[in-house]
């Protein structure tokens, strides 16, 4: 009980001691809400309509395909709600409702009579990219593939980079000596030119392309990590606890990893905003996903190749700087919290 309440009471002191930070607690909320509504998505930006009514039956579209046999047409093709044969057929026997943004971020809008990329407009808060795509759709999904990314990525290079600088730290000697003279020519090979060939051999997926940028982000935390455990190996109550008997995989992660980590914890958020700015580098490249994922690097591609929309190049700007901006405020205030100076 007493272990307990002094965790609780450590993270509590650090919880207070990150919301004193007024300019994390409003990133962490608006970020954490940007990523809540991107997960809805469907529910948002979709040309399918939410709910409808035919016939005096319900039918839900975004979540199972029908065909326009079903609502008067002629073939057994999944049906198109933006065509108005379907739609007059459908409002002559029944209603629909369609989302906020009756796009999703693959419907090209052929009912544009302006050339594209089309300006911003009443149906296109941000206007259409060249291929008539709607740019407030494709943000919002891009947005959530792209933190999921970043997130995931994040996640296991972490927990690898930590267990390898653990195993480094505490066992010192040869396995010490190995394990770094393997990570200095792992890191030492040239990450671009890899995913070059690998891009030309095979078409990335998400988590291929998740597969290879893991490769080589493992070890960002290694090095530090591995320090850290040094220090705290010889501790007095490290000592206490080999001379008890505990096993080397009880002492490092009960005893050591919750100090050493410390300091890990605070780079956590930068690592997530290098995770987003490296997915975003290789789909402006051409290395990264494939044209029907919805990218945020294909938009900075687009705001590159059209100039003369300049609504493409400055959404997409705005909306990377603050995302990356959000996640900086963040990490500063979990730096803040995790420092004892800070908060004795």
């Amino acid at each position: 009980m007493a272990f307990h309440s002094w965790v609780k009471g450590l993270y509590g002191r650090r919880w207070n001691a990150f919301c004193k930070n007024k300019r994390a607690c409003w990133s962490l909320f608006i970020l954490g809400f940007i990523f809540v509504l991107s997960l809805f998505s469907e529910l948002i930006a979709n040309d399918k309509p939410l709910i409808l009514k035919y016939n005096n039956n319900f039918y839900f579209p975004i979540f199972q395909n029908y065909d326009e046999i079903q609502f008067g047409g002629d073939f057994p093709t999944p049906a198109d709600y933006r065509d108005e044969f379907i739609r007059g057929n459908i409002e002559q026997n029944g209603w629909m409702i369609m989302p906020i943004i009756p796009f999703s971020f693959n419907t090209v809008d052929y009912d544009l009579n302006v050339p594209t990329p089309a300006a911003p407009s009443k149906i296109h808060w941000l206007g259409t990219d060249d291929e008539g795509r709607d740019i407030v759709a494709r943000i919002l999904y891009g947005l959530r593939l792209s933190i999921v990314f970043a997130f995931i990525l994040t996640a296991i290079s972490s927990f690898i980079g930590i267990l390898a600088g653990a195993v480094q730290g505490y066992f010192g000697g040869k396995i010490d000596i190995i394990l770094q003279r393997f990570m200095e020519i792992w890191d030492s090979l040239p990450q671009l030119f890899i995913l070059i060939i690998v891009a030309s051999i095979f078409v990335p997926t998400f988590w291929s392309l998740l597969a290879i940028l893991l490769l080589f982000s493992w070890t960002s935390l290694t090095g530090m990590v591995r320090a850290e455990v040094m220090r705290t190996r010889n501790f007095e109550f490290v000592k206490a606890a080999k001379a008890l008997g505990a096993s080397n995989f009880r002492i490092i992660y009960r005893h050591i990893l919750p100090n050493a980590l410390v300091a890990t914890i605070t780079f956590v958020p930068f690592l997530l905003s290098e995770a987003i700015v490296a997915l975003t580098a290789l789909d402006f490249l051409g290395l990264g996903l494939p044209h029907e994922y919805p990218s945020l690097g294909d938009l900075v591609r687009q705001g590159k190749d059209n100039l003369q929309a300049p609504w493409i190049g400055i959404s997409i700007f705005i909306v990377l700087s603050s995302l990356l901006t959000l996640l900086i405020f963040i990490g500063e205030g979990v730096r803040d919290a995790f420092d004892s100076r800070r908060n004795n």
